[in-house]
């Protein structure tokens, strides 16, 4: 298992566009993706648990990754959540 903290940086949060652009991405990993979000975990390839957890800006999330290529997937998500999910 790999993780990192990081603080969503977004105006408006993992709204419907970035977070369904993040559960996409994480789609492609074998490894299981999850968001901790005030101590509950998220689904990180499901679009619509990430739009339930209501991750505002200004919010730390810890993105942990766990399987084959977790690497790679802690890479991307940490990738998307700083460049801000193209917003």
């Amino acid at each position: 298992m790999v993780s990192k903290k990081l603080t969503v940086s977004n105006a408006q949060g993992l709204h419907m566009r970035p977070a369904g652009l993040f559960a996409n991405a994480m789609g492609k990993y074998k490894s299981d993706v999850f968001l901790n979000v005030k101590g509950n975990d998220v689904n990180g390839k499901s679009l619509m648990n990430i739009i339930a957890a209501c991750i505002k800006c200004g919010t730390e999330i810890e993105i942990r990754c766990t399987g084959e290529d977790e690497a790679d997937a802690l890479a991307k998500a940490v990738e998307l959540i700083e460049s801000g999910l193209g917003e």
